[in-house]
């Protein structure tokens, strides 16, 4: 027989109680904050205060965004929480403005090469992103048989990034391959400043599932000494619009690389088998 845990559980004070309760609202109701970020985003809010100079009133709003005026005290309130989680500021008197974060969700302004990240956004909020979390409990329950599919997998029966997915849903598969772009190209116009010797020994590079090449493209335009090999599946290569100022190569990573002095590979934190296995080459 198991022993008696002599440990006694500790009866919390009237204030941790109250603190304990808080804090449950605030983690049940939390997923409003990237829902209400999804919604100004579908609606054109950032792009609004953008196109209006920068700064905006709740009525200039309503009249730009082409919302009906009983919705007026409504968009008060998600303009609030927008402002209370820093994607938008304000100030006493109800002007609302652009912080660097909205800033990046404005349609046609591209920040240092980079494009918005609106694709990301919804996609993450997308149906099927919410359908996959609200089945997460029934995944944990299920025993599967391996390789264990991911709660998106079991949900909806395709995989990101796969052909099942375009399959499944054409446009949103479309949106998924947006963002994954949008965030891969994010910030590499820093990384080359910043970063002022990190390529300059290079002689040639191969950018394994460099999509588009936009990253490649920014890399030769800092280092035109750079020979650059873009390397994608054969969909993703086709569609890329080629300058000449890098190779694309349509290929599989796992199967074959480009030769090159360096090779360069964005890795997600999720790692596949096959990444580990890539890696340890």
């Amino acid at each position: 027989m198991a022993a008696k845990s002599s440990q006694t559980m500790t009866i919390p004070t009237d204030a941790e109680l109250i603190q304990a309760q808080a804090d449950l609202w605030r983690h049940s109701l939390s997923y409003l904050t990237p829902m209400a970020l999804s919604c100004a985003i579908q609606l054109g809010i950032p792009t609004a205060i953008h196109r209006l100079g920068g700064a905006a009133s709740l009525p200039d709003l309503v009249t730009t965004l082409s919302l009906p005026p009983s919705k007026a005290p409504f968009l008060s309130r998600l303009l609030r929480l927008l402002s209370t989680t820093g994607v938008l500021a304000s100030n006493e008197v109800g002007i609302y403005s652009l912080v660097p974060l909205s800033y990046l969700l404005v349609d046609g302004v591209r920040i240092d090469g980079d494009a918005s990240q609106t694709a990301l956004v919804l996609a993450v909020t997308s149906r099927h992103y919410m359908e996959a979390a609200m089945g997460l409990a029934d995944w944990f329950k299920k025993d599967t048989a391996q390789p264990v599919p991911s709660p998106f997998e079991e949900v909806h029966g395709a995989a990101l990034f796969e052909e099942s997915m375009a399959v499944l849903d054409p446009e949103c598969d479309k949106l998924f391959n947006e963002a994954l772009a949008a965030h891969d190209h994010m910030g590499i116009g820093t990384i080359l400043r910043e970063c002022h010797g990190l390529f300059s020994g290079l002689q040639s590079l191969t950018d394994c599932c460099g999509g588009d090449g936009t990253t490649a493209r920014s890399i030769v335009k800092a280092y035109p000494h750079i020979k650059c090999n873009v390397l994608d599946l054969p969909k993703v290569v086709d569609k890329a619009s080629s300058d000449g100022s890098v190779n694309y190569v349509a290929g599989d990573m796992f199967h074959s690389i480009p030769p090159a002095q360096a090779v360069m590979l964005k890795v997600q934190t999720g790692l596949s088998p096959q990444c580990y296995t890539f890696l340890a080459l």
